[in-house]
């Protein structure tokens, strides 16, 4: 089976399949494992653990090989409270980490591959074309799971997507590093509100978002930050070019206000990306869309496959604040395996920011560590599958998950 985006929920899908016995193959166009984790300066895994005030862990099986390997290296502060509860990791320990899950779990992976074309017979995925610097390549596969956030190989195999959901599609963000700041100095969220007012008030224009989640990286001791926002089409070059060149000119505007900020004075971008971070785009059109209803009452399935911890953090506008709905009793959602199957493509899995969610539900199942459930999931589903000739039942796919370690209610 082949695995296309090597993020948090192509990596867990490729990790599961192997460890279910499947031949698996994984597919990323850019050097490192990680997606948005290393590639965006996206240093939080949301959604690994629940908001009650007594927080627990939710998400297990590969997301807990991963947080092994960070805490064995001091990559990762785990259950760091700010508007919800996460993970907050070095993004650098992280690239290193996954190498290591992949490997040990024996997937194969291609850095610098990327998916430029997909062929269907009938109902199925048979074939992808996958280019790399000596050229492009044909892949075929029995089943597959798009873990690659903008849902490329769904979109050109022919299955049903739609982009942005309900005519409505979430801002990004640039994740900013920031080095220079002193390890002593405590972050005061009050002075970087005061900053950035004055700089509005001096008349710079480029600057908006007044306050930002502000983390000390746990190896680097950089702070990362999460305020410079930007809306763009993330399937057209030129959106998203104009995008990342208006955002990086934007993060210099930040780093000047918080330069005037108590014991800052040094302060300097350490990294800005290396990419935008798209919240949404394309998503596949599933068996089974997951509604904000069913996050915010709490509905169970007899068919979940992974569970959501994370809250409906809806960016709606560029620079405005979220939109912020929690999870019922601030516990656990299930996901089911219907939300992860293509509608008219049944050989086809998708997971991540890339499973079927209404506007809102979208918000929670796309962030880190909700894709570390889901992908793992799509990819034990999409091994049994290839493994039987046909879709297996939730039963075998649930059992397998509990098998690895997944621990789903029952």
């Amino acid at each position: 089976m082949a695995v296309v985006g090597g993020g948090a929920a192509g990596t867990a899908a490729a990790v599961g399949a192997a460890q279910a016995g499947a031949r698996t193959a994984l597919f990323e166009s850019f050097g490192c494992l990680g997606g948005a984790a290393t590639m965006k300066s996206v240093t939080t895994y949301c959604g690994l653990y629940t908001e009650a005030e007594d927080s627990r862990q939710a998400v297990f099986g590969v997301a807990e090989q991963l947080l092994a390997e960070l805490r064995a290296i001091g990559g990762v502060v785990e259950k760091v409270r700010f508007r919800g509860v996460a993970a907050l990791h070095d993004p650098e320990a992280v690239k290193l980490c996954l190498d290591t899950v992949a490997e040990r779990a024996g997937v194969d992976v291609f850095f610098h591959s990327t998916i430029t074309d997909a062929t269907r017979e009938g109902d199925q995925v048979v074939s992808a074309r996958v280019h790399d610097h000596n050229g492009t390549t044909t892949v075929t596969a029995t089943t597959w799971v798009d873990g690659s956030g903008e849902c490329d190989l769904a979109a050109f195999a022919g299955a049903s997507t739609r982009y942005g959901t309900h005519g409505a599609v979430e801002a990004g963000t640039l994740g900013v590093r920031i080095g220079g700041v002193p390890a002593d100095l405590t972050l005061s969220h009050e002075d970087l509100i005061q900053a950035v007012r004055a700089a509005k008030l001096n008349g710079d224009p480029l600057l908006d978002q007044e306050d930002s989640l502000m983390a000390r990286l746990p190896l680097s001791g950089d702070i990362g930050i999460f305020i410079v926002d930007a809306e763009y089409n993330a399937l057209r070059a030129r959106s998203i070019s104009d995008a990342e060149k208006y955002a990086r000119e934007k993060a210099w505007a930040y780093l000047a206000a918080c330069r005037t900020m108590p014991g800052w004075q040094s302060a300097y971008l350490s990294v800005t990306g290396p990419v935008l971070g798209t919240r949404e785009s394309r998503h596949v059109n599933a068996a089974y869309q997951l509604t904000a209803e069913d996050i915010t009452s709490g509905r169970r399935f007899e068919d979940v496959v992974a569970l959501g911890a994370w809250a409906m953090e809806y960016h709606e506008t560029a620079g405005a604040p979220s939109i912020w709905t929690q999870v019922k009793d601030k516990d656990t959602y299930d996901i089911p395996l219907r939300t992860l199957i293509s509608a008219d493509t049944p050989n086809l899995y998708a997971a991540g920011r890339a499973a079927d969610g209404d506007k809102y539900a979208g918000g929670s199942l796309r962030v880190m560590g909700t894709a570390l459930a889901t992908g793992h999931a799509a990819g034990v589903a999409a091994a049994l599958h290839a493994a039987a000739g046909d879709p297996v039942p939730a039963h075998e796919v649930q059992r397998e998950l509990q098998k690895q370690d997944a621990r789903l209610p029952g």
